[in-house]
């Protein structure tokens, strides 16, 4: 069980900035390697309740340049993690980057399946004030009942996550 506490907070404009601080670090390092910088995940979606913690997906052409892509971030301090047993999405962590938001950093091809499940739910989102709604409630009451276990906060909130993705045509 992760005993790290959870922390939903309503949305601050704040994320944008946030995003677009840790976008330029990156883009200084491999922007001739990428094909896109995305805010991905509940910070991208004005208005909706989140996690204070930046999503971003670097996309790829495909991995061909993936070794130099993961050499290049190395160089400003990230570990390469693998996939961490999600297909199409590699996830990278961090030590000590105390000038920018808690963020994830994830490197998908433009053909990620993944990377198409990020893009459409978070478009769906920007563009359905209702399901933001619901999914603002029930991720703050999952973080008020679970507030240690990130796995029961994660099941409590899977059936709107399902709703959604029923609704954008991801399932």
């Amino acid at each position: 069980m992760n005993t790290k506490n959870i922390v939903v907070l309503p949305y601050d404009e704040k994320w944008i900035d946030d995003f677009i601080k840790i976008k330029a670090e990156l883009e200084e390092i491999i922007s001739d390697l990428i094909i896109g910088v995305e805010h991905v995940g509940s910070t991208s979606v004005r208005g909706l309740s989140a996690k204070p913690i930046i999503d971003i997906d670097l996309v790829i052409k495909d991995y061909s340049i993936f070794d130099e892509v993961v050499r290049r971030l190395a160089s400003i301090g990230y570990i390469y993690e693998g996939n961490l047993g999600i297909e199409g999405r590699e996830a990278f962590r961090y030590d000590n980057k105390p000038h920018l938001q808690e963020h994830h950093v994830y490197v998908c091809s433009a053909q990620s399946r993944e990377l198409h499940r990020h893009i459409t739910f978070r478009n769906y989102l920007r563009t359905h004030p209702e399901a933001v709604e619901k999914y603002s409630k029930i991720k703050l009451e999952a973080a008020k009942l679970y507030p240690n276990d990130i796995e029961k906060y994660l099941e409590h909130k899977s059936s709107v996550i399902g709703e959604i993705y029923k609704q954008c045509g991801l399932i």
